[in-house]
Parts: structure tokens; sequence; C-alpha cells
């Protein structure tokens, strides 16, 4: 207001002028209880201290400024008091305007500066007829805090691409001292208004200051527990361990540093995502406890567990009243009717949607889930008969399977096993060598599991069929005497069918394990951190990598921090939930010891476990061994449209290897990845060397996929799975009954309550389902393969025109896809439960849908 009196009598209106709209949320539109710093910003844009932007030239050098671009006047926002800020969390629209100065001639960046008490989300500024160049739009979408919070002003740049080489000189300071400040000098806390990305060990996971019994080792950072780098928070240590980093109080879960611009968005944190992950433990776990201590700690029936689907009666008063305070309202609109019943409820998992609701436990059903569920990974085709280990036999003995040709050779459709190995029938879902180092460790905690084999056959009509389960222990007289097995084969009646069907739920315990811990958190979450926090460090957002990557780091590092918080800590729901107890995470770090980079790209992985072989004339260069492989043929033809688009676009802006060669931010991006990001694998001697385009390609392509597409396919089928969690247990709580024993007689006069009380427990399974309910979700404003949150994200048509085609061809895929899912003739697209193959669709609604391929791992 007063600058405007000022101008009027400076002639300033006279002048030249470039015209610019600024869109960006307030922090009051986001929190509705900081009124008090809504308050004295208004104050300060009455005495004029508001908001200020200046133009950075890209083509005039200030030799007074380190040759950095000539900055132009400052220029303020308007009507910061005047402009009503929507009731619901949404973007406002100011103006401002610059005078034109010929020494700046084309901006490149502008310098912005907060004035005010409180933040405010950046989302784009846009100046219209700059003389010469007309509209010139630049891109933010950044938190910007006062001025006093920071030691260096922010600098956002134009939506233009540039490799380090070929940005304008008055620039590349700019460009440089951006990258420094991202970087951080390593040390002290770190605070929300920091901006910095840095690498830590995941030293946060135990907590020996509350008890002994919560300490857990530190993985990474040695060769014992090896691991990807998360996020340095800068906490101080645990008073009783210097390793350890200290932890934050459960109520302050969501307060946990990530880098504010990671931090979910306004729309993501009123979806109750995160509200919902910290009410699951703080308030819903107390709840349900006491609902179960009041009832028997057990299902008695299969029947008993759909009641969970149909409402169950939480006891009228400060229960019920402490979830309606403390659950948000979406996750109370699906939990608890409205018709003052005051019904717990759970949606209803697609596996027991059929008529047939115990299609579930069938054969067919229990070997397509290796294929088309939610964990179609570990599969592979057996090449030795019996199944070898590989375990030193010099500490664990002779660990090969204990399965005979006599016991399966019947059921091979007339084929001796060699004749069935030669035609690649036999497979296995193998949890042995994983599990078999610590079970002895495990047994001691309330978990009483086996180690698991499970050789399948494929059949004529190109569905699978289990042949027999082998469930091993550790010798009782120690490790080095090798397993005691024991192999149980399929039978349908009498306590042998009830036998039969507590073996596969061993197994699906196994395999449950592994795919939260292993497929899902391990090769998704844990091993694309590193790769956020590098691009932010050494890629500038002018860099044509970061422009294509950023889109598929969304929301990962505050989905991690939340999951250290409440989830995979010591004592966390997965600890509570999942078989190893706690030495859960301990064992992901053995897994880790094998990982690869280069044999995360969807080929490579189906060519290791034998389920394809590299065929120069087939689709995508391969051919699968078993044709109607689901979740192979889907993710094949989702790879090799990343691949294509990836190709097109770094083509574009790499024309020749020596280009990417003497790329600077690229190589340092691609140094530090591999010795401090994956620094523990940084001698693994199969890492790309990132010297010529096509390992650029693969590279980015390998990211995209682990990011968007191989998370997709492991994490929105787990409440349609496992929702229903007979059919995905997680722990098992007492070893096979033997004959003579009390256990073997309820086996044979109750199987279904038997079968109950081994697996997961009534309160392991209300808090399991809870979580996976939560985490099989897509939030509203989901970010989807092929799309972009804003269509400006680039100036350069050919990149935008890729993208484009990228878009129009996921579209294609997915036509696809429904009509596979609609043709009788792949028998393991839909099977007994009636449940097509969804979970690779690129497209989806918000919710609890089963499909869809966000662009990141951003829940």
């Amino acid at each position: 207001m007063l600058r405007s009196i000022i101008g009027t009598f400076t002639c300033e209106n006279d002048r030249k002028k470039i015209r610019g709209t600024v869109v960006l949320m307030k922090k009051n539109v986001l929190d509705f209880t900081d009124l008090r710093s809504s308050f004295l910003d208004r104050v300060h844009e009455l005495v004029g201290q508001g908001v200020s932007l200046q133009l950075v030239s890209a083509v005039h050098a200030d030799p007074s400024n380190g040759l950095r671009g000539k900055v132009g006047k400052p220029a303020y926002l308007k009507g910061w008091i005047t402009t009503i800020t929507p009731l619901k969390a949404g973007e406002s629209a100011f103006k401002v305007t610059f005078d034109h100065d010929e020494e700046i001639g084309q901006p490149g960046a502008f310098i912005i500066r907060n004035n005010h008490r409180s933040e405010f989300y950046l989302r784009t500024l846009t100046l219209e007829d700059v003389p010469g160049h007309g509209r010139i739009h630049f891109v933010c979408n950044s938190w910007v805090y006062p001025a006093d919070k920071y030691d260096t002003d922010r600098v956002f740049f134009t939506n233009q691409t540039y490799l380090p080489s070929e940005t304008p000189a008055p620039l590349r300071r700019y460009r440089e001292r951006e990258l420094v400040n991202l970087r951080g000098n390593g040390t002290g806390e770190l605070k929300e208004w920091d901006r910095v990305y840095d690498y830590a060990y995941y030293n946060d996971l135990g907590n020996p200051d509350r008890d002994r019994k919560y300490a857990r080792p530190v993985l990474g950072g040695s060769a014992d527990y090896p691991y990807p780098r998360r996020g340095r928070t800068g906490r101080p240590p645990s008073e009783t361990d210097p390793n350890t980093e200290g932890r934050l109080p459960l109520l302050m879960s969501l307060n946990i540093y990530v880098p504010r611009d990671e931090r979910f968005g306004h729309i993501k944190m009123s979806d109750f995502l995160a509200y919902a992950l910290k009410a699951l433990v703080q308030f819903l776990l107390p709840e349900f406890e006491a609902v179960c201590d009041c009832t028997p700690n057990e299902f008695d029936s299969f029947q008993d567990v759909f009641h969970l689907y149909e409402g169950f009666k939480v006891p009228a008063g400060a229960l019920l009243d402490k979830i309606k305070d403390n659950v948000p309202l979406e996750m109370l609109k699906e939990l608890v009717r409205t018709d003052g019943e005051g019904l717990f409820k759970f949606p209803t998992p697609q596996v027991i949607k059929a008529e047939d609701k115990s299609a579930w436990r069938t054969d067919k059903e229990f070997a397509r889930e290796m294929l088309a569920g939610v964990n179609p990974v570990v599969i592979r085709r057996l090449k030795e008969f019996p199944p070898e280990s590989k375990l030193d036999p010099k500490f664990y003995g002779n660990q090969n399977s204990s399965i005979t040709k006599e016991r399966i050779e019947n059921h091979l459709d007339g084929l001796t096993i060699n004749q069935a190995l030669e035609k690649k029938r036999l497979f296995i879902l193998d949890h042995h060598d994983t599990l078999m180092p610590y079970l002895r460790r495990i047994n001691t905690t309330s978990t009483k599991t086996y180690a698991s084999r499970t050789v399948l056959f494929l059949k004529d009509d190109g569905t699978l069929k289990p042949l027999a389960i082998e469930l091993s222990l550790p010798h009782p007289d120690g490790d080095k005497f090798g397993a005691v097995s024991k192999v149980y084969t399929p039978a349908e009646y009498g306590v042998e069918g009830s036998i039969w069907q507590l073996a596969k739920a061993y197994a699906a315990v196994n395999d449950s394990g592994h795919h939260q811990l292993l497929s899902h958190w391990l090769n998704t979450h844990a091993v694309i951190e590193p790769f956020v926090i590098a691009t932010n460090r050494q890629l500038s957002v002018l860099h044509p990598i970061n422009k294509l990557l950023h889109p598929h780091f969304r929301d990962t590092m505050n989905i991690n921090a939340l999951a250290r918080q409440i989830l995979i800590n010591a004592g966390g729901v997965v600890e509570s939930t999942v078989y190893p107890s706690k030495y859960a995470m301990e064992m992901s770090s053995v897994v880790y010891k094998n990982w690869a980079f280069i044999d995360q790209a969807l080929p490579a992985d189906l060519i290791n476990r034998g389920m394809a072989e590299k065929d120069p004339d087939g689709p995508h260069g391969l051919r699968l061994v078993l044709d109607d492989y689901p979740y192979a043929v889907d993710g094949l033809e989702i790879w090799s449209a990343i691949e294509s688009w990836v190709e097109d676009y770094c083509s574009f802006y790499y024309k020749t290897d020596e280009m990417v060669q003497k790329d600077s931010e690229l190589q340092s991006w691609w140094k530090e990845l591999r010795e401090e990001g994956h620094g523990d694998k940084k001698d693994e001697p199969r890492w790309p060397k990132m010297q010529t385009v096509k390992e650029l390609i693969n590279t980015c392509t390998i990211i995209i996929w682990m990011a968007s597409a191989l998370h997709a396919a492991v994490n929105f089928g787990q409440y349609p799975y496992a929702g229903f969690l007979p059919n995905r247990p997680t722990i098992s709580r007492r070893f096979m009954p033997e004959e003579g024993t009390p256990e073997y007689e309820e086996l044979k006069s109750n199987p279904e309550k038997a079968f109950l009380k081994t697996i997961t427990a009534q309160l392991q399974t209300l808090l399991g389902i809870s979580l996976i309910e939560i985490l099989s979700r897509h939030s509203s404003d989901e970010v989807y393969l092929g799309q972009r949150d804003t269509s400006k994200w680039t100036l350069d048509a050919t990149p935008l025109q890729a993208f484009e085609k990228f878009g129009r061809k996921l579209a294609d895929i997915e036509k696809k896809i429904i009509e596979r899912n609609g043709d009788e003739r792949f028998k393991n697209r839909v099977g007994p439960v009636n449940m097509p193959y969804t979970l690779l669709y690129p497209s989806s609604e918000g919710g609890l849908t089963g499909k869809g391929i966000p662009n990141s791992v951003s829940i």
C-alpha cells in the first residue's frame, strides 16, 4: 500500500513494466491453527515488509557480483491483504509488476524473499510480454520460509533445461550455489525449514533408552549389516547407546525431519494417510486390545473372520468416543457405520468377494497367486532336482531338499522328473535359505515356523499345481548337522487334508514375510531413497535427468521416515505382525548383501529366476517360459513403454556417449549414488559405468521401473489379497500338530479352529489388516505413470511430444490388459476367486482400487 503511494509520486508507474502472476498457497490455508502468523503477515504487508521478487538475467553478468546474472530491482506481491483465502486448501493468485530493465534482458531465474512470519507454498511465476521473449514460466513447487531462516536467497529457475556445460554463464554460479545449499554441511540437527539432503545409516530403528529389548543393530556401514542409506535428520544420539540415534516421541511422529518439499502435500494429509498411520499405532491398537480382552483372543471359525467385513460391535462409551475423536474422518467413514449401531467394519477384500468364499483355499488359487498375487516376484523355475541350498555347509551342514522323486513323480502327467525339468515344467517357491540362518532365533519368540520349499508343476492348461511342500527346522544338535525336514503332499479330505492346508499356510506365512520385508520394503522403498537424495544433491533442477526422475521420487522420503518412526522400528507394527519379529530388519540387511542394481531390471529379473530366456525375435527380446504369467506379461509391456520413453527423452539431450562422459553433474551423481547412497555396495562390479547413452537409458529405466510399476505390483494388492488374513497369514504361532497330541485331535475334530489357532491371532489380524488397508489406498491427488502435475514441466517440444506418446502407449497397454483378463484361455488372470489381475493397470481413481501405477513410492 505504502509502496503504491510512493510510486505515484516518483513516476514509477510511467516506466515499461513486466507483469507477472504468482500462484501460491498460504500456510494458513493449510493450517487453520496458525492465526497469529496470518495476522502478523498482514501487519508486515501494511508496513511494506511483504514478499519481494527480483529477476535475474540469463544473458548479462554482473562483474561486481562474481559474474552472476544481473539482479533487477525488487517487486512486491500485490493484494496479500485483500486476496481472499479459500476456505479449503487451495491456491491463490497474486499480481506482481517488475520494472523492465534492458540490462536484465531475458530473465533466467528470480530471487524471492519472504518477509512474513510464516511460510507459503510457491507454485509458479508466469511473466507476460517480456520484451523480445513473450511469456516466461517458472515452475517452483517449493515451500518458501521467512528469509531469516535461510543463509542465502531462495532462487528459482525458468522451466528451461540445460546440461551443465550449456548453462548460460550468468546462471552457472546460481546453479552451483543452489546444489551446495541442498547438500548442507553434514552437521547439526536439521529443522523443518532446512532444505538439506544428506545420508545416514539406519541407526534410528532401535530404542535402547526405553528398554534394552528394543535395541537393534545399526543397518548400513558394516560388512555384517549392509544397507541403503536413509535421509539424515541429525538428531542427537540416545542416552544409552551413542551409535543409536535418539527417537522422537510417538506424538511427534509427523514432525520427523525430511526436506520440506519432500513432505506429503496438503491433499494427501487431508486424505488421512499420514494421520491414519499415526492413529493406527497410537489409538487403534489400544482400542483393539481392549475389545480383544473382552473376548477370547482367537477366531473360532472362518465365519468369525468374515464378520470383520460385516461389522462387529465396539463397546459403547469411552472406547468408541476415543476412536471417533482421534481417527481421521475419511478413515472413520470407511470403518464406523453412521447408522448409530457403532459397528467397526473393514471393506471386503476382493479375494473373498466371489460367490464361493472358500475358493482361496484351493490349490489352484494358492499356486496362481505366485504368478498374479501380491508377491509374484519370487517364484522361479526349478533347474535341478532335488532342490539345492546355497548355504555354506561348513556352518549349516546339508540343507539340500529332502523331497524325493518318488513323492511327486506320479503327479507329473506321465513325465519323469528329468523330462519335466527338460520341458521347463517344474517351479519352486523357495523360502529356505533366506530363513534358515535366523530360524532358531525366530522360534525363540512367539513365532513358531519353518523354512519352506514349495515345488509346483506346470499343467497343460497353463496353470500350476503344487506337488509338495517341505517344512524344515534347524537340527536340535546344532546348525552344522543340517536341517530336519518333513515333506507334505496334497490331500483334500480328512486330517490329511487339514494338514495339507496347514502346510500351505506355513508356506504363505514365509511368503508374506518375504513380501513385506524384501519385495516391498527393501526392493522399492529402501533402495530408492538414495536415488532421491543423490538426485537433489548433484543434479540441478535445470538438468534433464533431474526433470526426468523428479516425479518418481514424490513422497518417498516422507513415507520412509514415517515407516522408520512407527512401522519398521523396534516394537513397531511390522515386528508385531510379521513372523521374523525383532529380526525382521536385520534379515532384510542380510538379503541386501546379494542386491545388485542391474538385476532390478524386469527382463534381468525374469531371466535370473529362469522365468524367461533371451530371444531376439520375441516380444521385448525375451520368451517367457510360462506364457500365462500375468505379472510378467503386463510388466514387460510397462517396462518397454518406460524404456522407449526414456530413450526418446535422453537421446534428445545426449547425442553422443562423450556428452554423457563430460556431464559433470551426471558423473558426480552416479559416483555419489554408488559410493555414498549405496555405499555398502560400491565394490559391486556390475554397476553401470555411466559412460554411454545406452547405460544412462538403462539406468533411468530401472529407477523409474522400481519406483513406479514394481512398487505398484507389490503394494496395492496387499488389501485385495491379504485383507482376508487366512489367505496370506503373516505369523504362525505353533508347529504342525503331531499325531497323538491334543493339537492333532483338535485338528481332526475342528480343523477350522485349529487352523486359526496356528496362524495370526485376532489382535494381530486386526492390526495387520488395518495397516495394509492404509498402505493399499491411493490418495485423491495421486499422479500416475504417464502423467505430470503440470504440463509446463519443460519448454522443449520434442520431450513433451515423446511424453504424450508415452501416455498414449500406457492407455493402449491398459486396454490390452483388460482384454487379456477377459480371455478365458488365460486361466491365471482371474482364477477360482474370480479376481482379475489389475495391479499393473496404469491408471486408477483414488481409494482402495487394487489397480493403478503411481509415479513414485508414495505410500
